[in-house]
């Protein structure tokens, strides 16, 4: 398998996820024409993708979905009540709701050969997931856009091979910055975002032995740093009681306007 972010941060996320045989998309808060030209570098094509799944509904998740599909027939995968929410979307117009495919949480169900497990999320949503990925004995994740782990979160990211995990913003950068009050509230409550902090602590209750690579996703613009975020969770890592230091794994950060580093595993 691979995963090849596209796009990610609070300006829009497009994730790549697939297998030799079945290709897949995570969100498309980008324009159309970004991820067709984003999918194509990966020497696929549109016309390739056997499934878009959809987080939840916020515009930087779903902004270029009405293109895709209405321009390829992509299925789109959802919670019911994130397929109601996007349909009634004024600004993706109109996509066919035969295109939409029911989806539960803990439910696995497969597209192709990839087994896809949706994981309840916490986040200002109505009804949001991330996704657990398998392909064999290869097993990964993209979890982003949740306000806080819990021990259900912990057991749904144990044993993968590579996980991209949200590292919204640095606390102090948030906290002195311009954005108003109640929207910084918003981001640091439990349905808001993790902080690097927050992101490097979850790791070190999923990493073990036989993981390749951790990709760092969702950065803020205004409130991150790549080599912040990169920094601090390598910290928190090597300060944990844990048997691992920050530089015992790979760890690399997606970019938020191009397509970042694919990783196999």
């Amino acid at each position: 398998m691979r995963i090849c972010p596209i796009a990610s941060g609070s300006s829009g996320n497009c994730i790549y996820v697939g297998s030799d045989d079945t290709h897949l998309i995570v969100d498309c808060g980008i324009s159309g024409k970004r991820a067709t030209a984003g999918i194509n570098s990966l020497d696929i094509s549109m016309d390739d993708i056997s499934g878009i799944l959809v987080t939840h509904e916020h515009t930087d998740h779903i902004g270029g979905l009405g293109v895709l599909a209405r321009r390829y027939g992509i299925p789109i995968y959802t919670t019911p009540m994130t397929a109601d929410a996007i349909l009634r979307s004024p600004g993706i117009g109109k996509i066919d709701p035969c295109l939409f495919n029911d989806v539960a949480p803990d439910v696995p169900f497969m597209i192709g050969d990839i087994e896809i497990n949706p994981l309840r999320v916490s986040h200002d949503a109505i009804d949001p997931v991330a996704y657990r990925f398998k392909n064999g004995s290869s097993k990964g994740a993209v979890v982003t856009d949740l306000g806080f782990y819990n021990d259900y979160i912990v057991e749904g990211l144990q044993g993968l091979d590579v996980l991209m995990i949200e590292s919204n913003h640095d606390i102090n950068m948030l906290q002195v910055g311009p954005y108003p009050y109640p929207l910084k509230q918003r981001i640091l409550s439990d349905k808001g975002h993790l902080s690097n902090e927050s992101a490097g602590r979850l790791l070190c209750e999923v990493l073990h032995d036989d993981m390749k690579h951790i990709i760092l996703g969702h950065l803020s613009h205004e409130n991150n740093l790549p080599e912040l975020a990169f920094e601090s969770v390598r910290a928190e890592i090597t300060v944990s009681d844990i048997p691992y230091n920050g530089g015992d794994f790979p760890i690399s950060v997606a970019k938020r306007h191009e397509p970042s580093l694919c990783v196999g595993f």
